[in-house]
């Protein structure tokens, strides 16, 4: 039997339509027509003899065969991009500072900067996760180079990268939220915290009682006090712990449900140290958080 090759292209199509939804969506995000997109699915498709996609309503499916696929495309690209940049990286050294929040320390950030601590081996990475706020305060004082940070779109050197919408989150065991006749527990940041003034302000414009039942420093502390019953939060669901569940009704709507998440570099010129862990990022926010 003949050896198959993937072609590189085709599988960076594969993982951009599943992100996207559809053949036409991913054509205009990779600058191509939808027909050659949707060619270069039915050319893998050919390749591995199975149907990767199916219609469900308006949007794109994969099959059982074309999640398998996907888990191995995303695996052979990141060794294939893995080993351009560690030729590249070679040339590159120097030391980067690095803010970013607790909502992305446990997730995939991590994983994408030992990533690029690899393909950039003469790069020292200096890593801080604290609060939105701090970090920024960092960045303008000079001690740390880029940032990522949430909900801080006015600010100048801002890089919007995607939305992060907002939902209350409560303990995955409890049946119901609260009693009636109570007021709402919350478990909050302590102030500032613009989670916090959003969920008071959605509450009260709702006429919803509401008491601060739990106050963290810190995320941990937080999901540990929602997970326990003691309170219900607004966050995003980035990293949600199995212990919690996003609330799907009951709750007031929240009037903006979104915050941007975005990149800052202090409005100061990029050495290529940090244009390329600019770059990792950028793709990394791309893909798990499409816009």
């Amino acid at each position: 039997m003949s050896r198959v090759n993937l072609d590189m292209d085709v599988l960076r199509t594969l993982v951009t339509t599943q992100q996207f939804g559809s053949f036409n969506r991913a054509a205009d995000h990779i600058g191509r027509s939808q027909s050659a997109v949707s060619q270069q699915i039915r050319k893998l498709e050919e390749q591995v003899g199975e149907p990767l996609f199916h219609k469900q309503g308006r949007h794109l499916v994969l099959t059982d065969a074309g999640e398998l696929m996907l888990a191995y495309a995303r695996r052979i690209l990141d060794l294939n991009d893995e080993a351009v940049a560690a030729l590249h990286g070679r040339a590159v050294e120097g030391q980067v500072r690095f803010g970013l929040p607790a909502d992305f320390a446990e997730t995939w950030l991590p994983t994408a900067l030992g990533r690029f601590r690899r393909s950039h081996p003469a790069v020292r990475i200096d890593a801080v996760v604290d609060r939105n706020r701090r970090l920024l305060e960092r960045l303008d004082n000079g001690e740390l180079d880029l940032v990522l940070a949430i909900g801080s779109g006015m600010r100048s050197d801002a890089a919007v990268l995607a939305p992060l919408p907002l939902v209350w989150i409560g303990a995955a065991s409890a049946n119901t939220v609260w009693p009636p006749d109570e007021p709402l527990p919350l478990a909050m940041y302590e102030a500032p915290c613009f989670f916090r003034q959003r969920a008071l302000a959605a509450l009260d414009a709702a006429g919803v009682r509401w008491r601060i039942a739990f106050t963290s420093p810190s995320l941990h502390g937080l999901w540990a006090a929602v997970a326990a019953g003691l309170g219900v939060t607004l966050r995003t669901a980035v990293g949600l712990p199995s212990t919690l569940r996003v609330i799907d009704d009951g709750l007031p709507a929240i009037a903006e449900g979104a915050l941007p998440v975005c990149l800052h570099d202090g409005g100061r010129a990029l050495a290529p140290t940090l244009a390329a862990l600019r770059a990792t990022i950028v793709a990394t926010v791309a893909e798990n958080l499409p816009a």
